[in-house]
């Protein structure tokens, strides 16, 4: 059952991270081809992140005191909801109020998802299932490494109209793959605690405290402070995924190149979070985030000293040691130092900074582009990358001391 589980567990994230693919990756790309201008494109996923920071704590909230629908139940219905939005992608072609609709419903729902996919994999092994995080997230980056590559190959030839098509096709494969996970997991909790197989799948047990945001954030003061830094750190990274094809375009790169260098630095993901739980027993997850904290800003000053195709992808050699290391690292560290009452919680705060440096660099971004091109971008992001990494090395010893 353990490998099952692993199994469909695997499956979620790597379905999640091919929806990502076509919504947030291409979505430059599809609304350029539609007529909106960079500010434009900006201004949309910015209001879309807005979006997901206003629903991240409340469905985290949600999630954490469900007797009936639990992460699992709540996913599968945020899920089909993106399934209804993407009909909007069909429906409306030209560059229209509609159509920004959709993508900030799209962009906004999915986002909120991420905190919950971590969380679950806790919940999973309090079930007595050992969940390898870094293997699991691995498989999102290899779906999403295939995907891109192809996919950009294909918009490159038959343009932006297919990917309404492999959205609602992506949604489809997570619902099943939540099902499948669900189905196993109902077996594993009956098995380890005796309990009914209808219970929720992910809500407080009697033993553990609830908390509410408020009283989170003051017994975590040193979390959250270092979590400011996150929003400065992430800044290259929103404008790596959402304007790549700018930046590529820059270099005198097609979408086609974009699709590739996105494959690579998803694939370069891999080996790190496959040998993460190796890592982490031999170095702590503090020497790990710092270390990660210098190949973020390594990567985003390589991409501005970029002059071609080729220098972008030397620079995206350092997500190796960059996003690899971060993501799973802030995942396995906000767990260590935090209570099970706060579990979610503190992964929805780590995944609500993302989203708001994401509406700062969406809005930026798009407004530089316009008004002085992707040169000044990728300037402006390394020095923005640089100062989250400095506040995060400098205080990330303090955090979990504080309590």
């Amino acid at each position: 059952m353990g490998k099952l589980l692993n199994s469909g567990y695997g499956a979620i994230f790597g379905t999640y991270w091919v929806i990502y693919a076509v919504v947030s990756s291409f979505a430059s790309v599809f609304m350029l081809a539609r007529g909106y201008s960079n500010s434009q494109i900006g201004v949309t996923l910015a209001v879309a992140n807005v979006l997901a920071v206003v629903l991240q704590p409340l469905i985290a909230d949600f999630a954490d005191r469900s007797k009936r629908l639990g992460v699992l139940g709540t996913t599968e219905i945020m899920t089909i909801c993106m399934m209804i939005f993407t009909v909007g992608m069909f429906a409306f072609n030209g560059g229209t109020v509609a159509l920004c609709v959709v993508f900030v419903l799209l962009i906004g729902f999915h986002t909120v998802l991420q905190p919950l996919f971590n969380s679950l994999a806790f919940s999973l092994e309090e079930c007595g299932v050992a969940i390898n995080f870094g293997i699991a997230r691995s498989v999102g980056s290899l779906a999403y490494s295939v995907f891109v590559a192809a996919f950009g190959t294909m918009v490159e030839h038959w343009g932006v109209g297919i990917m309404p098509a492999a959205s609602e096709v992506s949604c489809i494969l997570l619902i099943a793959s939540l099902v499948f996970t669900g189905h196993y997991f109902k077996k594993a909790k009956a098995k380890a605690y005796g309990v009914k197989k209808d219970q929720p799948d992910f809500a407080l047990s009697e033993d553990e405290e609830d908390i509410n945001l408020i009283q989170f954030i003051q017994r975590n003061k040193m979390f959250f402070v270092m979590s400011l830094g996150i929003i400065g750190l992430y800044f290259s990274n929103s404008v790596l995924n959402f304007y790549m094809a700018q930046i590529v375009n820059g270099v005198g790169g097609t979408t086609e190149d974009m699709g590739r260098i996105l494959g690579v630095m998803a694939f370069l993901e891999i080996p790190t979070m496959v040998f993460f739980k190796q890592l982490k027993n031999r170095f702590s997850c503090r020497i790990l985030l710092k270390v990660a904290c210098i190949g973020f800003t390594v990567k985003i000053a390589l991409c501005w000293m970029a002059s071609s195709v080729l220098m972008l992808y030397v620079a995206h050699i350092f997500q190796l040691v960059s996003f690899a290391l971060f993501l799973p690292g802030m995942v396995y560290f906000t767990d260590e130092i935090m209570s099970k009452g706060e579990a979610v919680k503190g992964q929805a705060l780590y995944t609500t900074m993302i989203t708001i440096t994401t509406v700062f660099s969406s809005l930026l971004g798009g407004w530089i582009l316009d008004a002085a091109g992707p040169k000044t971008l990728t300037f402006i992001a390394t020095l923005a990358t640089a100062a989250g990494a400095a506040l995060i090395i400098a205080i990330i010893d303090r955090v979990g001391k504080d309590r």
